[in-house]
């Protein structure tokens, strides 16, 4: 068993005990920083199979989504901190009962389905093969868009922020400039 080995039984082991304790934890916050463990450790499990970009996708996207989960929490929660105990499952039979069937159905298809054998080797860049297979000839094109709506999104976000350096004084300039650490205050 190589290192490589040893590092990927132990995320994947990591991913299942986390996934575990989300639903364990009886604090929001605490099944927030289980579920991005979780999810972290299943990007690093991506990436050791070989998928480096999907692998990384996955932990930028998951990191962002814990990050405005987190905002949403502090937000909309009568608990900000998330530190109060509270159920973090509901109607624990029936799901119980829609898990377990769902588990055996899967696991079912697993072993009763007829896989086909593997024809041909694997490609050099399973990256590159992927993308073709997803967006064929146009992926240039989509990872173009990609950086156009990026830079939007960063856009519309300053451009919608009136608030700067000075706005927790409002319009009141003369007790911005007299607070100002800076030499010089503002516009001078």
């Amino acid at each position: 068993m190589t290192v490589i080995d040893v590092v990927f039984w132990v995320f994947a082991a990591v991913a299942v005990v986390a996934a575990v304790w989300v639903f364990r934890f009886d604090s929001m916050a605490r099944a927030t920083y289980a579920l991005l463990t979780s999810l972290l450790c299943t990007g690093g499990v991506v990436v050791l199979l070989g998928l480096d970009y999907l692998g990384v996708v996955i932990v930028l996207m998951m990191t962002v989504e814990m990050a405005l989960m987190a905002v949403f929490m502090v937000m909309f929660m009568m608990n900000p901190a998330g530190l109060m105990p509270m159920t973090m499952v509901h109607n624990t039979r029936g799901a119980a009962v829609i898990c377990t069937a769902l588990f055996a159905a899967l696991a079912a298809a697993v072993v009763l389905t007829p896989w086909p054998k593997r024809r041909g080797r694997p490609p050099a860049d399973a990256t590159e093969q992927l993308g073709l297979s997803l967006m064929g000839p146009q992926m240039l094109t989509m990872m173009t868009l990609g950086m156009a709506l990026f830079a939007a999104i960063v856009g519309t976000v300053v451009l919608a922020t009136r608030r700067g350096r000075y706005d927790r004084y409002g319009d009141d300039l003369s007790a911005a400039r007299a607070a100002d650490p800076a030499p010089g205050g503002v516009g001078r």
